[in-house]
């Protein structure tokens, strides 16, 4: 699917699902996969290519079919299967095609209330000095939808493990204030209601 464009964005759709129970990336919100209503909202707000990092080839197919037609999607397999953002993180950071990023816009599968108008708003939001931009809902950073320059965090979590949003913090980094209801995140079965 993917023009051979330089990537935009990192869409992370490899994880487990566990506490969910069943396939997040596949649960169905006003009649759109949760895959489908993040890749859309990217891809609104002009960050396409979007690499999408899945656990297995199956995901591919499965997750492909519930896509628009017309995106600019590069499909990836995680070099270990559910070991986590920080690693598929790396892995798209440290790919040859990605060497030449100055940002990278990341989402979660899990977040299908997000909108384009959210990551555009996050573009303005990152100050020259800063390594990212995550958005905030006032209680809370959400690490795993921020932008990031992929040279400076990249050397950064390169060399830790600790959970994002704790190196992000301790990184140069601007907050967007944003609606908590655009980045709700699908965890459990009740977070459907």
């Amino acid at each position: 699917m993917s023009c051979g464009d330089p990537m935009r964005s990192l869409l992370l759709a490899g994880g487990r699902s566990r506490r969910m129970g069943r396939d997040k990336a596949l649960i169905e919100i006003d009649g759109q996969s949760c895959i489908a209503r993040v890749a859309s909202a990217l891809a609104e707000a002009g960050l396409e290519t979007i690499r999408i990092a899945v656990s297995s080839p199956e995901d591919i197919e499965h997750y492909g079919e519930t896509l628009p037609d017309g995106l600019d999607v590069e499909w990836v397999l995680d070099a270990s299967p559910h070991a986590g953002p920080i690693e598929a993180l790396i892995e798209a950071i440290e790919d040859p095609m990605s060497q030449d990023l100055e940002t990278l816009q990341l989402a979660p599968v899990d977040v299908p209330w997000v909108t384009p108008e959210m990551f555009s708003a996050l573009s303005g939001a990152l100050a020259e000095e800063d390594a990212l931009a995550v958005p905030t809902d006032g209680e809370r950073m959400h690490p795993l939808l921020a932008l990031i320059r992929p040279s400076v965090v990249g050397q950064a979590i390169n060399q830790d493990r600790r959970p994002l949003h704790v190196q992000f913090t301790q990184m140069q980094h601007s907050l967007l204030l944003e609606d908590r209801a655009i980045l709700r995140n699908l965890n459990r079965p009740a977070d459907l209601d």
